[in-house]
């Protein structure tokens, strides 16, 4: 449990302050650093696979129709998910992000009633109008809808809904993904280069090594992800997630100085309370669970 969750804490702490890693490159288009994230997470993960002898693993992935294309689905949703987040990072818009990542666990339970029937409680739904009250809040505020927030929590709870179908480790299952967006990525390489725009192979070395970590950045977070997953309760490592949100909220106030309005705030107060009834209806849920297989098993 303790090993569980230093591995947790070390995966959303190197989550939170991400936007600062991605600012360094402030001046490189979201697209074509996107491009160089893929390319250099699928050289890393190819490396790290080696290493491990997991070929096996990788080539049996990729034999199982059912299999590849949950793969293409997921590759493609976290490709999408780490455009949008590049792209409000480098934008002034960490506070979105922030939000996308708090309602993440709330937009999750909706996509278990669409797509795997599940049933939540009153508590759940109570959690879910809260949070959509909050949204309501913040786009009168904003005085639109705040798309980066939602896009972010829908296609980051849809990628983990297509990862359900795929029984793999993190390290597998990230270079099967990348290898899935990384013809994309390379096609993206030369339509930049023939048409001239090729922004990242001009920064100055130093800094274009930086970029070149991105494949560590990507893949070390969701590593130490899967660890923790492995060694500690559900519910326990759902709380562990906010830590990732509240760092990125707390650098878009005092590092990157983004307007936050007191109607903004109250927003988010909301959603802080729907996690909370969220959290305790999940928790009586699972010892209601508890107490009737143990009602049973006597």
């Amino acid at each position: 449990m303790n090993s569980g969750l230093i591995n947790a804490i070390i995966a959303y702490v190197m989550w939170g302050i991400l936007p600062l890693y991605w600012k360094l490159f402030n001046n490189v288009p979201a697209g074509e650093i996107l491009s160089h994230r893929v390319v250099w997470s699928f050289v890393f993960m190819g490396i790290l696979v080696a290493i491990q002898r997991r070929w096996s693993d990788v080539k049996r992935i990729w034999t199982s129709r059912s299999t590849l294309l949950s793969l293409t689905a997921s590759g493609l949703l976290i490709a999408i998910n780490w455009l949008i987040f590049i792209w409000a990072v480098n934008n002034g818009h960490v506070v979105e992000t922030s939000l996308g990542y708090y309602l993440n666990p709330l937009l999750n339970v909706l996509l278990a009633v669409v797509f795997l029937h599940e049933k939540p409680n009153r508590g759940q739904w109570l959690a879910i109008a809260i949070a959509a009250l909050a949204v309501l809040i913040i786009t009168i505020d904003y005085g639109r809808f705040p798309w980066i927030s939602i896009s972010l929590a829908a296609s980051f709870g849809l990628y983990g809904l297509a990862k359900k179908k795929i029984k793999q480790d993190a390290s597998v299952g990230l270079l099967s993904e990348t290898a899935v967006v990384l013809p994309v990525a390379l096609g993206y390489w030369i339509y930049l280069g023939v048409v001239g725009k090729t922004t990242a192979w001009t920064l100055p070395a130093p800094m274009f090594f930086e970029l070149l970590l991105s494949g560590v950045v990507t893949a070390l977070p969701l590593l130490f992800f899967a660890r923790a997953a492995a060694r500690m309760s559900l519910s326990t490592l759902g709380f562990v997630q906010y830590i990732g949100p509240t760092i990125m909220l707390v650098l878009s106030i005092f590092v990157f100085k983004e307007t936050v309005s007191p109607v903004l705030l109250v927003g988010f107060a909301f959603i802080w309370v729907a996690l909370i009834v969220y959290a305790i209806a999940s928790m009586r849920a699972t010892k209601l669970a508890k107490s009737v297989q143990e009602q049973k098993a006597i």
